[in-house]
């Protein structure tokens, strides 16, 4: 579901990006999600356990710029989302992965 990529860190984790539909009650369109993890496998699980089940990781077409991987290793979560980028499509903030999941308030 999505293309994506990855880059490894210098100190092992990982930072992976996937561009995903955006879910039915947030809009339409479709969202860059940035996910830090120890390895992908534990970055597609995070994903998995927050209802995304058909979320894959097929090679590394679209990794994540350095601006990217900043943003994502600066918020506490490790797991954040704006609009993919495109035509005609502004860049916004990165948001926590709760405003796109509808649970403002939720704990991860």
């Amino acid at each position: 579901m999505g293309a994506g990529g990855f880059s490894r860190l210098p100190n092992g984790t990982v930072v992976v990006a996937l561009n995903l539909p955006r879910p039915l009650a947030a809009g339409s369109g479709s969202v860059r999600v940035l996910v830090h993890a120890q390895n992908r496998a534990r970055a597609l699980t995070r994903l998995r356990n927050l209802g995304l089940r058909a979320v894959y990781l097929r090679g590394n077409a679209e990794p994540p710029s350095p601006d990217e991987i900043t943003a994502v290793l600066h918020h506490p979560d490790g797991l954040i989302w704006r609009t993919a980028p495109g035509p005609g499509v502004r860049d916004e903030l990165w948001h926590p992965i709760r405003a796109l999941m509808g649970r403002p308030g939720a704990p991860l």
